[in-house]
């Protein structure tokens, strides 16, 4: 019960990594603050844990802004919610550049904006996790978008931990290899493409929900304070090698 008496927002938390993350730090004691597209989703998040729900689209600026300050003043934030367009240099279009870039990036600041500002506002102290990816790393295909809004969250990382570290607020970012979400499964479904990534892992396999939601846990945590700037990479050894 390591959190036990502290709260934490966590966007994205109707499915994938978000919820897992959920369900691990409500059962590590966690008051969660669960903000998602679908009512549905977190509806079921909030009878299996107990979390306040907070609906909002969060590639819209103002109803990111809103949700934030519906979820209140709380000790952690992490921002799992992504998207991905599969599209190529070649077959970029304004409409999957938004979207990607809307939600995995944009939101994202915000987000940590609004969270930190009401830190501040409390005196200080907190911890923003930042959920990005291997594809911030690497290059793969179709990806265009999606490598960007990743890279990008991990740089906006580091100025965070700069700025924010006067006021006792770590950021950490948590950049996982293939995990198996319903996101990663329409990427990934064909063994012809899986197959070869997955042999790049010395572990053998792509992560699992849960296995990120641990590492999130560790950096959120008060052994990890003196982690701050930094990008945790979950990938079972891909970038290593």
């Amino acid at each position: 019960m390591e959190f036990e008496g502290k709260s934490v927002i966590i966007t994205g938390a109707g499915k994938g990594i978000g919820r897992a993350t959920a369900i691990l730090l409500a059962k590590r004691g966690a008051q969660v603050v669960g903000i998602n597209r679908s009512r549905d989703t977190l509806e079921t998040l909030r009878e299996e844990t107990g979390a306040r729900i907070v609906t909002a689209d969060l590639a819209k600026p103002d109803e990111a802004r809103a949700a934030m300050r519906e979820a209140g003043t709380c000790d952690y934030l992490i921002n799992c919610a992504g998207t991905n367009v599969l599209e190529t240099v070649l077959d970029l279009t304004d409409e999957g550049y938004e979207t990607v870039i809307g939600i995995n990036l944009r939101a994202a600041l915000i987000c940590a904006q609004e969270f930190a500002l009401a830190r501040v506002a409390a005196g200080g102290g907190g911890v923003i996790v930042n959920v990005t990816s291997i594809a911030g790393h690497r290059g793969f295909p179709q990806h265009l978008c999606y490598a960007a809004s990743k890279a990008g969250l991990e740089g906006a990382t580091r100025v965070m931990a700069r700025e924010l570290g006067p006021h006792g607020i770590r950021a950490v970012a948590v950049a996982p290899t293939i995990t198996m979400t319903e996101l990663a499964a329409d990427a990934w479904s064909d063994p012809a493409k899986s197959e070869p990534m997955m042999q790049r892992h010395p572990t053998g396999r792509f992560a699992e929900p849960d296995e990120v939601a641990r590492c999130i846990a560790m950096a959120m945590s008060d052994d990890a304070a003196m982690i701050t700037g930094s990008v945790i990479s979950v990938d079972g050894g891909f970038l290593a090698v």
